[in-house]
């Protein structure tokens, strides 16, 4: 039986490079696929800040000149085979030099224009011919552009299929039309209301939604709110002409990486069977590391993010005076972001001694050992395409509170006290004080109905949000596809 040959095309990777989910996505994702009917390989950049010890493992295939942006440009093609996956690398030093994938929009239209066309044309060198060429975010939103322009002269790329999945719909790739041509090698056909143009500009993204074969982005209910003009970006529209292309798959999390059994970045490690008592060792251990006060029955609530807006920090600051003031409450923090939010945690961290934990950085290891120690996860996003911190805050027994809103609200069951069933808690509106509200219900079911919130634990241990299951769905879309490649390539007197 013939395989379905599919290749990522991602602009980050792990573990070469992550600033987001995408990453997470592209990398963790492919290992997941039945190998025997699929064979799923990733492209992305070669960047110069990829660590030393992977950029020296990887292979030397190819290279080539090729004309873009006036230039004379070098693209050279390495590989490297990682768990079982085969992943390809773009070199050109000229656009992937730097400490840092991204620049800023305007030098990385032309980056990801680059990129974009490059992974077109190096495929006929490669001894193996993708199907479907899976495409992320606004980075990749010209490979179906230009797969629909120039590379359909050549039969080598006839019925070959595109998939564009949209990680966040708010980040889009845009500039003026003038500098877009001029970047992108596109003609003024492309920069038209039903193509490229929006709202007066070129935009990379739009690209992919027009072109693309089929459309996903990253859970149900974001799927739906991306057709609405509120969290729709100035999509909406041509979102809710193309929902017959498009569908919300959410996604997983590495469950050997995140894994209380096995971690050994956390104090004492845990089953299902043995969480409670593995949790209350944990938070004694963080409560120690953080200078926090060695209060086993007190209620701590953790925060692994990104300190901005959309991540629902107006809200924290709202009324974090009311959060610090219940009693017997610990809240502790770990990320970095906009300054206004990073003093405010500081602020509060002198404010409340013992109490609450700022850690303005970033650290894998004491993210797992905040999932490991905390009660619960507060995540009041005010948008959230998918997540993943929630769904490791599950996988470790802590309890997330979470607004509903795109895939926290797919994968939080809110607590239903008369039932008994639920993973966490969740509120509606975007609103402060109804966020207090559920942050005191929490508490109290935690002081109050300990029995009901230790069985909750358990179930929220139990949930599966592996990949393997997001895997399944996409190879069903895959399957989809294919069946319409053969119809295509069979001559309609056949």
């Amino acid at each position: 039986m013939k395989k379905t040959n599919v290749l990522f095309a991602a602009s980050e990777c792990v573990p070469f490079i992550k600033t987001g989910g995408l990453a997470d996505v592209a990398g963790s994702l492919p290992k997941y696929f039945d190998t025997e009917k699929y064979d799923v390989r990733v492209m992305m950049p070669k960047y110069t800040c990829i660590k030393e010890s992977l950029r020296e493992k990887m292979e030397y295939v190819t290279h080539f000149y090729t004309g873009f942006c006036w230039r004379d440009q070098y693209v050279g093609l390495y590989q490297l085979k990682l768990d079982g996956v085969l992943f390809y690398f773009i070199d050109s030093e000229f656009y992937f030099n730097g400490s840092w994938p991204y620049s800023n929009v305007y030098d990385d239209i032309e980056k990801f224009s680059f990129f974009s066309r490059m992974v077109l044309s190096v495929l006929p060198l490669l001894d193996w011919k993708p199907d479907i060429i899976h495409c992320h975010d606004w980075q990749t939103g010209l490979i179906p552009v230009y797969l629909n322009d120039s590379f359909q002269g050549d039969l080598y790329y006839h019925h070959m299929k595109t998939i564009f999945t949209i990680h966040n719909l708010k980040f889009q790739g845009t500039w003026d039309v003038r500098t877009m041509m001029e970047k992108t090698g596109l003609s003024g056909y492309y920069f038209t209301p039903d193509k490229l143009e929006a709202y007066g500009n070129g935009n990379m993204l739009k690209g992919g939604l027009v072109y693309a074969d089929r459309i996903t982005t990253v859970s149900d209910t974001y799927a739906e709110e991306i057709k609405t003009p509120f969290y729709g970006e100035g999509m909406d529209g041509l979102l809710r002409a193309k929902a017959g292309s498009l569908r919300g798959i959410v996604n997983g999390i590495d469950t050997d990486f995140y894994n209380p059994e096995k971690d050994t970045d956390i104090a004492k490690t845990y089953s299902i069977k043995t969480a409670l008592k593995g949790k209350a060792a944990n938070k004694e251990a963080l409560q120690e590391e953080l200078g926090l006060e060695k209060k086993p029955d007190a209620f701590m609530v953790g925060i692994v993010s990104r300190l901005t807006d959309q991540k629902g920090f107006d809200l924290i600051d709202c009324v974090m005076h009311e959060i610090c003031d219940l009693p017997n409450i610990q809240v502790v923090i770990l990320g970095t972001g906009e300054k206004r939010y990073e003093d405010m945690f500081r602020y509060y961290a002198s404010l409340y001694p013992g109490k609450v934990s700022a850690n303005i950085y970033y650290s894998e290891a004491l993210s797992h050992r905040i999932y490991a120690g905390c009660d619960a996860f507060l995540m009041p996003s005010l948008f959230e395409p998918c997540g993943l911190s929630q769904l490791m805050s599950l996988r470790y027994g802590t309890l997330p509170i979470v607004r509903e809103t795109g895939g926290l609200k797919d994968t939080v069951e809110a607590y239903n006290e008369i039932t008994n069933e639920g993973t966490g808690f969740s509120f509606r509106n975007y609103n402060a004080h109804e966020m207090l509200g559920i942050i005191r219900y929490a508490k109290h079911v935690y002081e109050n109905q300990r029995t009901n919130w230790d069985e909750m634990v358990v179930r929220a241990m139990k949930q599966d949000f592996s990949w393997a299951a997001s895997a399944k769905k996409y190879q069903a879309l895959y399957d989809e596809l294919m069946e319409e490649k053969i119809v295509e390539e069979t001559p309609a007197d056949l």
